[in-house]
């Protein structure tokens, strides 16, 4: 018989911090404590070593492990924000992994924002990390600090998230396709969509593994912005052909965005977890769960 486990998740009212509580309420004998930023600052070291100290005291008898999904996300925003961005995913992550060596499990979750988009094949796991903006450099010095804490830890690099809660491109695009006539989508980015409800049971299962180090997980393919939004459009039963291509120039922001975002996923199946499913297959469940899926 197992060992039951202690579950801290982090980032609890976000997408997967929403979508790991679910996955985890599935597991009988465990015990679940989630702590979003009304429990926890994350910009407050003390605070994050006294929240992970009084649930490790809690954990007798449990396996603990904690799933860090917090995160500063605004991308745009650590452009000039970079400090707060510095200590939410660089210096936080650290914290946390310092806490858990020799006490517990760790598993972190990353970004493809760690390169520099220029690839034209799958970033693979050793390639070297080139972030062109704030939040990737905060999201490196993370995964380098989880690193250099050297306790049992696996960090995952993801892409692309989205879910059947929250604010995110699919339900944007839904709220679009019924406000307007057409939208314009840029055409010149390609990465792999991810179903956080998908990711959350890919981080469970390398959680219950022994795998250390670091792993890429995504749904499998590949496609551009525009693709995701005409397989929304097609999916929920309205013309794809309203989604007309544009290119990143036309919508500029203060943060780079990567123009190749896709993550080889050989890590993943290497470490013996199963493989995410393939992006348009988890696309049509997500709209099936929102109601919205007619084809």
């Amino acid at each position: 018989m197992s060992t039951p486990v202690s579950w801290l998740v982090t980032g609890a009212a976000g997408q997967l911090g929403t979508d790991l509580q679910a996955v985890l309420a599935g597991r009988p004998g465990d015990t679940v404590t989630a702590v979003g930023r009304d429990r926890v600052d994350l910009t407050d070291e003390a605070a994050v070593r006294s929240v992970v100290r009084e649930w490790l005291d809690g954990s007798t008898g449990r396996r603990p492990v904690l799933v860090n999904a917090a995160a500063y996300t605004a991308v745009d925003a650590a452009e000039t924000d970079e400090a707060t961005a510095e200590l939410v995913n660089g210096a936080a992550p650290g914290w946390l992994a310092q806490e858990l060596a020799g006490r517990g499990r760790l598993v972190h979750v990353s970004t493809d924002y760690v390169f520099d988009g220029t690839a034209t094949e799958p970033y693979a796991v050793d390639d070297d990390p080139a972030p062109r903006t704030a939040y990737g450099r905060t999201k490196l010095a993370g995964e380098r600090a989880v690193a250099a804490a050297g306790g049992e830890a696996v960090v995952v690099r993801t892409a692309w998230v989205y879910a059947a809660h929250g604010s995110n491109f699919v339900r944007t695009m839904l709220r679009l396709e019924a406000e307007r006539d057409t939208v314009s989508v840029v055409a010149d980015q390609t990465g792999s969509p991810t179903w956080s409800a998908d990711l959350a049971r890919g981080l469970v299962q390398a959680a219950l593994s022994d795998v250390t180090g670091l792993l890429h997980a995504t749904n499998s393919g590949a496609t551009t912005w525009h693709g995701l939004a005409r397989a929304v459009f097609e999916l929920s039963g309205a013309d794809p052909a309203r989604v007309h291509p544009t290119s990143t120039d036309a919508f500029p922001r203060p943060a780079h965005r990567p123009a190749y975002s896709v993550l080889d996923p050989a890590s993943w199946t290497a470490a013996g977890l199963p493989a995410l499913p393939p992006w348009q297959e988890s696309l049509r469940a997500c709209l099936a769960q929102l109601g919205a899926l007619r084809s």
